[in-house]
């Protein structure tokens, strides 16, 4: 887990102008071009949805069929070539450079609703939009008639990461929960889910080679009746029965449920470190003969490392990545690579006769040994790897890419990054760590880790550091929220931490820097809540402003 620390990220906040262009469309996130137009259109139970140049058996037609019939009550949802008073999507026969792959064009007026786009990814972003515009509690009242306002909208994102980072090691969510996490993403545009599925307090992915990584590394001692501070070491014979694990069905269930919304799920398996529940499902691993235990509590520092002198553990890895590039069509795996403590490889014979056998420098360097080697395995697989930005400190290849999250090291990081080659996703934490509290924690409702941050700095988040050439932006891939899980106990704390600052996020990668106007975001947020109640979803009330720091969290 990445632990608080004062941020040096950026010398001053982006402020926005308190006079910046509005309009009365309340979408989230602002989209890049809003006409609005006289007169709205009469959507009913039997209004025709018409597809064209598009697979209608495909899964983004019966996702859109579905949707209609869930938000806007919408079951005569036969093709009909007659467009007049219909609900028209449709993909360009030539592309629309201005559309890029996932812009969509869309256009309401009395005498219907027409969507245009390249790609089918378009053509789901523009449903969103178009149930931003019905009524806020739409779901909830299931009106007979909707009435959407004449407007005119071209709209595409601004960065191609969209992310969202759910930690499910520290606290496990099922199934059902992950979907519901993927419907809200969807609903803002959202398109990266960072799915952290493995670290000392349990691992959730099922491996056939390896059963007890599920067996043993999946549960831990229970201590959900105290707080996550508070939590006592197990006891000799206490039963491990808190935690679980996804199945590869359930994986690939997620997985499915994604692409119709056009998020692509990337898997994390941390690797060499933050990795207790590894070693006590396959003590062999470790450096030493300390017995591990799938740890109940926090702890500093993490000494836990798989031995990096062990060819077995390669082979391990190795192995497990096999299985994993079977279930995720993503381009990425995530690797991890943060907070590596190495002092058991200061003392293993095993690793020390590695570092000298290689002419490596130092302990540094072995993790970028063990790095490159799963590299290379994965790009052998045809997929790439992303790390978070330790990665770089003992060299990496160009071909890897960079999470950067400590912003307390500064911009140099990604500098550094870019000028080897490497593209980089920004998440720095002081801007991007939705685990922090986002009001004064005296007030809070539920306990967080630390930290301070409001909305409103969310909102202030600017991905591209200033200074860099035109050339070097363009390894800027985009951002994400990062959700850790340390005091998310229920789904319901994961909902209150991550909304409605993941609006915020949203429009940070989404709409063009220009078009962010915090006055009118915070116009738009009473709708958005509505409407996220509608859907059954739990956020918090708080418009967390910067100024409102306690002088004890500076």
């Amino acid at each position: 887990m990445k632990h608080t620390q004062k941020s040096l990220f950026y010398a001053g906040l982006l402020f926005l102008a308190a006079g910046c262009a509005q309009n009365n469309i309340n979408i989230v996130p602002e989209p890049v071009q809003v006409k609005p137009l006289s007169g709205h259109f009469t959507l009913a139970g039997n209004t025709p949805l018409v597809f064209q140049n598009i697979e209608e058996t495909g899964p983004t037609v019966s996702y859109i069929r579905e949707y209609f019939s869930t938000h806007f009550g919408v079951e005569n949802n036969a093709t009909n070539d007659n467009t007049e008073k219909a609900i028209t999507f449709s993909l360009t026969e030539t592309a629309d450079p201005t559309l890029q792959e996932e812009g969509y064009e869309l256009l309401v007026n009395e005498n219907g609703i027409t969507i245009k786009a390249n790609k089918e990814a378009g053509l789901v972003y523009a449903l969103q939009t178009l149930y931003q515009l019905a009524p806020a509690d739409i779901t909830r009242t299931n009106p007979s008639t909707v009435t959407i306002p004449a407007v005119a909208i071209t709209d595409y994102p601004r960065f191609e990461w969209r992310g969202s980072h759910l930690d499910v090691s520290r606290h496990f969510f099922d199934v059902d929960y992950v979907k519901k996490h993927l419907d809200v993403m969807a609903l803002y545009k959202l398109n990266k889910f960072h799915w952290h599925l493995t670290d000392d307090h349990g691992w959730r992915i099922q491996i056939d080679k390896y059963p007890k990584l599920t067996e043993i590394g999946a549960w831990r001692v229970d201590r959900s009746n105290v707080s996550w501070k508070e939590a006592k070491p197990p006891k000799e014979g206490e039963p491990a029965t808190y935690g679980g694990f996804y199945t590869k069905a359930q994986i690939r269930e997620v997985v499915a449920y994604a692409a119709q919304r056009n998020i692509e799920v990337i898997p994390e398996i941390e690797i060499p470190g933050h990795c207790s529940e590894i070693l006590a499902a396959y003590p062999e691993f470790a450096c030493d003969d300390h017995p591990y235990v799938v740890e109940v509590r926090p702890y500093w520092p993490p000494k836990a490392i798989l031995c990096g002198g062990n060819d077995d553990v390669m082979k391990f890895l190795k192995e497990v990545i096999d299985e994993v590039v079977e279930l995720f069509p993503s381009a990425y795996i995530h690797v991890g690579g943060d907070e590596a403590v190495k002092d058991n490889w200061k003392t293993c014979p095993k690793c020390q006769q590695r570092i000298k056998k290689l002419k490596l420098k130092n302990e540094e360097e072995l993790q970028s040994w063990m790095i490159r080697g799963i590299e290379q395995h994965v790009m052998s697989k045809g997929k790439k790897i992303i790390g978070w930005d330790e990665i770089l400190e003992g060299g990496v290849t160009p071909s890897a890419t960079v999470m950067y999250w400590r912003s307390w090291v500064g911009d140099s990081v990604i500098v550094k990054a870019i000028r080897h080659g490497n593209h980089v996703i920004m998440t720095p934490n002081a801007y991007c760590y939705l685990d922090y509290y986002q009001a004064d924690p005296k007030t809070e409702p539920q306990e967080a880790i630390g930290g301070f941050l409001p909305i409103e700095k969310v909102y202030a988040f600017e991905p591209v550091p200033a200074g860099l050439t035109n050339e070097e932006t363009a390894f800027i891939k985009g951002g994400q929220a990062n959700l850790w899980s340390e005091f998310l106990y229920t789904s319901k704390n994961v909902e209150y931490m991550l909304l409605p600052r993941l609006l915020a996020m949203s429009e940070v990668v989404w709409s063009p820097k220009e078009n962010k106007c915090w006055e009118h975001f915070v116009e738009k947020l009473p709708a958005q809540k509505k409407r996220l109640s509608a859907l059954g979803y739990t956020y918090s009330d708080k418009v967390g402003l910067i100024k409102d720091q306690p002088a004890d969290m500076e």
